[in-house]
């Protein structure tokens, strides 16, 4: 039995899990199966990559980045970035990949316009890196939108996020788990009455389907998409990875 799975903590729900047994059925693939592994610490990954029937894992939040250690090669994007969330096993060998790139590009170029051409993305983890990828490859500026703004880089804070800037930046990117469920209530803190139709406010979350983040753009004539295709075209990704 060819063994695949999700890590990260926690894990309350998973999409991953739902749409590969899903497919399994669907293709009548009878000698794979899917799990969730919800492990508190990433030291607790050299154990399950122990299992020699396990041939690839998918990564979530907060792993992308601590995963690499565990890798004896990476793809050019994880090379680039240093951000996995996909990782194929073949014997000894571990190979990490990066689905989010493939997805978010492909999903969040369907709505765009050429006067989304400046961006800010709410957060700086892993997820967070793949969508500077994609920006960087499709020439768009951006600037990143955190908490606690890292030294010597030109992030800022949610404070000094003001009216005008947000007026100036029609693409917004969420990449934090701000707003999903079971904390439905959260949102990033930002000027949403800078927000017009000109704007477009992409939220990699899609549990619930339009986050308040979300709520308040269309409220305001944005254009919005949430992370559900991404993470459609990413499954479908990690697939042909872990077949190829």
């Amino acid at each position: 039995m060819r063994k695949f799975g999700l890590i990260g903590y926690p894990l309350t729900h998973s999409f991953s899990q739902r749409y590969f047994t899903e497919k399994f059925e669907k293709e009548g693939i009878r000698d794979a199966v899917y799990s969730v592994f919800p492990i508190p610490h990433i030291e607790e990954l050299e154990a399950l990559l122990a299992d020699p029937e396990l041939k690839g894992l998918n990564v979530t939040i907060p792993y992308k980045e601590q995963v690499l250690s565990f890798l004896n090669g990476r793809n050019e994007v994880v090379r680039a970035i240093h951000a996995c969330n996909c990782i194929k096993i073949e014997e000894s060998n571990r190979i990490g990949y990066n689905t989010d790139v493939v997805g978010f590009r492909d999903s969040l170029v369907k709505k765009l316009e050429p006067h989304h051409d400046h961006a800010l993305i709410l957060g700086t983890g892993g997820a967070a890196k793949a969508v500077e990828y994609v920006l960087q490859e499709l020439g768009i500026p951006y600037r990143f939108v955190t908490r606690r703004p890292r030294a010597a880089t030109s992030d800022i804070s949610y404070e000094q996020v003001d009216v005008t800037l947000l007026r100036s930046h029609t693409l917004v990117i969420n990449t934090t788990p701000l707003g999903m469920y079971p904390k439905i209530t959260d949102h990033p803190p930002l000027p949403y009455e800078a927000i017009g139709s000109r704007h477009y406010l992409f939220d990699l979350v899609y549990n619930p389907a339009k986050t308040l983040f979300l709520q308040k753009g269309e409220e305001r004539g944005a254009v919005i998409e949430n992370g559900y295709e991404m993470l459609l075209l990413q499954a479908e990704e990690s697939w042909r990875i872990w077949n190829s």
